[in-house]
């Protein structure tokens, strides 16, 4: 119960005032349960007639002891006055008023565990989905979407199922089964003591089934997270599925997985229900003996129980084996939930290890030059850039060309900290971009990417993005920047369309403008471009380039191409090769010097 104690100390803490409120509303209610089954003996007595009258009253205190003697003296009372039929009815009304209180104090209790449930849950999938947004992208290349996506769902959803659903058992059967236990030793200590020696054999035996539970459970969740992540690449890739007739080999494949999933929650199942008859035999079997060693101390005068006594006793025994089966079962399923928060802390305890220095460095403009200085970066172990130097001043636009893998979009990517260096530095205006505050730094760039990244949103949402407090007069003007004002205002809403998943809704070429025009709002200083135009049609590509060429006018750009007719215009153009820049200079420079860059120029033309 360790995992339990240190999940519920870290996320219980500032309900503690709703799990103060449900321990004291439980605590109610398994008292007046208890004086419920204690009303049994007097009525018992009444029935057999072997009640015996209490002729004086005794001083009162808080004691069990006193305050028995007082109820059974006005009972008594009530005998001799109206006889026994009539204190049958005292007796019963008694009774009514004692359920009434229990029941009501145990939905106040329930009640107040509400919002804890829910709370906790909520605050869980924050918590991750907070994480998720703080860790570095270098995480997410070696986790799988679907992965994490079935732990922020179904591991959650495990966890509000498991764990927090048994809350309620954890805060009120151990009460019960602690006061009748005590109402217990008073009625006879020594069938108590012989009770105890036969509990922690049944705790031991249903103990053993529960711990069994994680290890299939953990295997089940990530089994899950597989399957998700072949739903959400199925749906990614279904062009290219049905473009290669490969239905039938997706289609197996997760049948496959699926199979396995079935046959790995068929033996959780078969375990987690084999809690209720396990502890139900078990329970029974200590009622039965638990009956036939009292019974023997009645029958042979060898215990201070009446018969009545030892009935009502038997009553407080039984009513201690649902809370018991209860708790058990809890434990069953907080096992399964434990598994789910190890899960989970896969992904909240990872480390994050691109994070602000203490008292960064705050910037907000851009006032001189980008250095690259002897920067070398490995993802595992082979360097992806070797030792790379290379000097961007303010306003200038610097082209970076070479094979695929050559190391291009790695160095755009560590200049907004998405990776760190593995040795070198990076410097914008003289200072160490590790000494600023991330978020700062960022706010100096704009990307502008291959694939556009849109929302399932307006176009206003999509432009606005990140730009707080954006008015409709600037969304429309960035747009008209960036080429994509008429597209927008001819859909049916206008700026208020929505644009699909992923900008689903618009060709190729309106995304990238949308994406450029969310670029040109945010009007940062420095612009980084991948690709941008090189999925694109002539007529798109034309736009977006009239676009791009808008959006880089008195910026600092770095523009990753693949197509070198759009760059030759820039200031400086560095070619890439294994990791290091081998040719560097303007396009005319570049073709006289006839290495690598007049090859690619030569073979485009071609």
């Amino acid at each position: 119960m360790k995992g339990l104690y240190l999940l519920l100390k870290r996320f219980v803490k500032p309900y503690k005032g709703y799990v103060i409120a449900a321990f004291i509303f439980n605590l109610l209610g398994a008292i007046f349960g208890a004086f419920q089954f204690a009303a049994l003996e007097p009525v018992l007595g009444v029935l057999f007639g072997t009640q015996k009258l209490v002729e004086k009253p005794v001083e009162w205190a808080l004691t069990v002891g006193s305050i028995k003697a007082n109820i059974m003296y006005e009972l008594s009372d009530i005998i001799v006055k109206f006889g026994n039929e009539k204190a049958l009815v005292y007796i019963g009304v008694f009774l009514m008023i004692m359920v009434f209180l229990k029941v009501l104090f145990t939905y106040l209790a329930l009640y107040m565990i509400v919002p804890l449930r829910n709370g906790v849950v909520r605050d869980i999938r924050n918590q991750i989905y907070q994480k998720i947004l703080q860790l570095p992208i270098g995480f997410f290349s070696e986790e799988r979407k679907g992965d994490i996506i079935a732990r922020m769902t179904g591991d959650v959803q495990e966890i509000d199922n498991s764990i927090m659903s048994s809350l309620e058992m954890l805060l009120k059967d151990p009460l019960i089964i602690l006061i009748s236990l005590a109402f217990m030793i008073y009625m006879s200590w020594s069938l108590t003591l012989f009770v105890f020696l036969l509990l922690p054999v049944v705790g031991y035996l249903i103990g053993k089934v529960g711990k069994s539970l994680k290890k299939p459970s953990m295997r089940g969740q990530n089994k899950m997270g597989e399957l998700l992540s072949t739903i959400e690449e199925s749906l990614t890739g279904l062009r290219i599925i049905k473009a290669f007739n490969a239905e039938k080999k997706v289609s197996e494949h997760f049948k496959k997985q699926n199979t396995q999933y079935y046959n790995i929650m068929n033996g959780l199942m078969w375990r987690r229900y084999l809690a209720h008859p396990m502890s139900e035999f078990l329970g029974t079997t200590v009622i039965v003996i638990v009956l036939w060693y009292g019974g023997k101390l009645v029958l042979n005068h060898n215990s201070n129980l009446t018969p009545q006594g030892f009935i009502t006793y038997l009553v407080f025994f039984y009513s201690i084996i649902n809370p018991a089966k209860s708790f058990t079962t809890a434990f069953y399923a907080i096992q399964k939930g434990l598994a789910s928060m190890e899960r989970i802390d896969m992904v909240m305890l990872a480390e994050n290890n691109i994070i602000d220095k203490e008292n960064p460095v705050p910037v907000k403009t851009f006032k001189t030059h980008i250095e690259y200085k002897d920067v070398v970066f490995r993802y595992l172990e082979d360097d992806v850039l070797k030792r790379v130097n290379l000097t961007i001043p303010i306003g200038k636009t610097v082209a970076l060309v070479g094979q695929s893998g050559s190391g291009k979009s790695t160095f755009v990517d560590l200049l907004p900290r998405f990776y760190d260096v593995s040795d070198g530095q990076i410097l914008v205006d003289g200072i160490d971009i590790r000494d600023y505050k991330i978020s700062n730094l960022r706010g100096l760039m704009g990307n502008v990417n291959q694939d556009p990244i849109l929302f399932n949103d307006t176009f206003f949402n999509n432009i606005s993005f990140g730009v707080e407090n954006a008015t409709l007069e600037q969304v429309e003007a960035a747009a008209k920047v960036a080429n994509a004002h008429e597209f927008i205002i001819a859909t049916p809403e206008g700026y208020e369309s929505n644009i699909g998943d992923r900008g689903g809704k618009l060709s190729g070429g309106q995304r990238q403008r949308v994406s450029i025009a969310r670029a040109v709002l945010k009007n940062p200083p420095i612009l980084i471009l991948d690709e941008a135009t090189s999925a694109l049609d002539t007529e798109s590509e034309k736009l977006v380039q009239e676009a791009l060429e808008n959006l880089m006018k008195n910026r600092t750009s770095i523009v990753i191409a693949h197509r070198l007719s759009t760059i030759k215009n820039a200031d400086l153009i560095c070619v890439f090769h294994e990791g290091e820049i081998v040719e560097r200079g303007n396009h005319d420079e570049l073709i006289a010097i006839d290495g690598i860059y007049k090859k690619l120029h030569g073979m485009q033309n071609f």
